[in-house]
């Protein structure tokens, strides 16, 4: 996928392709880390890359759930102060493969959903929601998975940029195979 998010057609094909945008640059902050780098909290935070890409992966399943009224499709979705803890033994190819399952799941919900006015519920056990809003729309949530997507992935790129100073693009021209140019160079491993 390059850099840049292609023409978008409408509203919907928009926030779908700027979400997968989002979720594309989050996964390649793991790329090339070791198990160690990956689990990796260099910064005054206890936020490391993988625990990112999970805590994201688990938030996007989470929301989908309530929006389409369901139970919990991965319980620990709804567990979210648990999402940045890994399992001793996840890797970065675990963590791509699941965050590829919740976004598979999205596409089949948003396939549903003919209309991006569809509501979703407000949980108002929570404090940081309106108590006077009953709903939310499927527009608002895709809106609010870009967000929250992107604000992870800010966070992500600067723990991995810590880590071992690879950046955005040189990750994403390292995963992609993209020649040397006068613009960036591709990541490579420290020898």
């Amino acid at each position: 996928m390059p850099g840049q998010v292609r023409p978008v057609t409408d509203e919907r094909d928009g926030l779908v392709s700027y979400l997968t945008q989002m979720r594309l640059q989050l996964k390649l902050t793991g790329y090339g880390l070791t198990p160690q780098q990956l689990r990796a909290t260099p910064s005054a935070s206890a936020l490391s890359v993988g625990g990112l890409i999970q805590h994201a992966a688990h938030t996007e399943a989470g929301w989908i759930d309530v929006a389409a009224r369901r139970p919990p499709t991965y319980p620990a979705a709804h567990e979210w102060d648990q999402h940045f803890d890994l399992a001793e033994d996840a890797t970065y190819e675990q963590l791509c493969a699941f965050y590829d399952e919740v976004a598979a799941a999205t596409d089949r919900f948003l396939a549903e959903v003919a209309d991006l006015d569809h509501p979703v519920p407000v949980d108002k056990s929570l404090p940081w929601n309106p108590q006077d809003v009953d709903n939310w729309s499927v527009r608002w949530l895709l809106l609010h998975l870009v967000q929250e997507t992107a604000r992870h992935t800010g966070h992500a790129d600067i723990v991995r940029e810590t880590v071992d100073g690879a950046t955005a693009y040189e990750l994403m021209a390292a995963a992609e195979n993209w020649p040397e140019n006068g613009f960036v160079t591709p990541w490579k491993p420290a020898a």
